[in-house]
């Protein structure tokens, strides 16, 4: 699997909410760092963490390929989702570097948009071998 296949199946599993088709991306031991300092590390990890974009709903991933070789590649990746739950709304609300919107209590969830670089490297077998993202995130308006 090259950047190109990769995308195609991280589009995939993010609209469709797929953990499980998520952490097959990996080879074994494979390491996903959602930010610079966090990092699932082991196919377990990985689908736990996935489960969280099933508190998101109406996904649209798009990409574009910023560097594609043999063994590595780089991607532009923006998705925007509506939150599905007050869960996902305070995990956004606590991450750094985020402004809240401004909303009370009962006032609808936001729809959301994340923009951001992903960095691929490729296992002998294809599958990824460390996949780093960099990414920020703001509200949409209403």
């Amino acid at each position: 699997m090259g950047i190109r296949d990769f995308m195609a199946a991280y589009k995939r599993v993010w609209e469709t909410q797929d953990s499980q088709g998520f952490a097959a991306l990996f080879a074994p031991g494979g390491r996903y760092w959602n930010t610079p300092f966090q990092c699932q590390d082991s196919r377990e990890k990985l689908a736990a963490y996935w489960d969280r974009i099933r508190l998101q709903e109406d996904i649209a991933l798009s990409y574009d390929i910023l560097s594609d070789g043999p063994q590595e590649g780089i991607a532009h990746w923006n998705v925007t989702y509506r939150v599905a739950s007050e869960e996902l709304f305070d995990i956004w609300a606590k991450s750094a570097g985020t402004g809240l919107p401004d909303r009370r209590p009962g006032d609808p969830l936001p729809r959301m948009e994340l923009d951001g670089v992903l960095l691929a490297r490729f296992a002998p077998d294809g599958l990824a071998h460390e996949v780093r993202i960099w990414w920020h995130s703001m509200p949409l308006p209403a």
